[in-house]
């Protein structure tokens, strides 16, 4: 089976000092959660975590986002309140990774006769 061909959805904010990311299940999510906010944050974001990308704009290398960051840029360093706003003033970007395919295990470890 090929591995790392999923889609990969992420919303990104372009803030004062840092460009933020969040990861989203999809876009449609995002739009869905917009419309109606009794939706829960958790059906659609993937993980609780912000990233920062120092300025790299949407790639790049992803650090976790620290509290003073977001106290920074925010006025809160309460993740839910960032992620709202990051949802509600961001970009959705959808991306889907090249699949990898090769061999698994060349040398088949200990498997292999000597």
């Amino acid at each position: 089976m090929p591995r790392g061909n999923a889609p990969q959805t992420k919303v990104h904010f372009q803030g004062k000092d840092e460009d933020f990311i969040i990861f989203v299940d999809s876009g449609e999510e995002v739009r869905k959660w917009k419309d109606d906010r009794s939706i829960p944050l958790a059906q659609v974001v993937s993980g609780f975590k912000i990233f920062v990308t120092h300025k790299h704009g949407a790639q790049g290398v992803m650090d976790t986002a620290s509290k003073s960051t977001l106290e920074n840029e925010f006025g809160t360093s309460n993740e839910d309140e960032c992620m709202i706003k990051i949802l509600e003033g961001g970009s959705i970007q959808a991306s889907e990774a090249a699949e990898r395919q090769g061999p698994k295990n060349d040398s088949m470890g200990g498997m292999s006769a000597h």
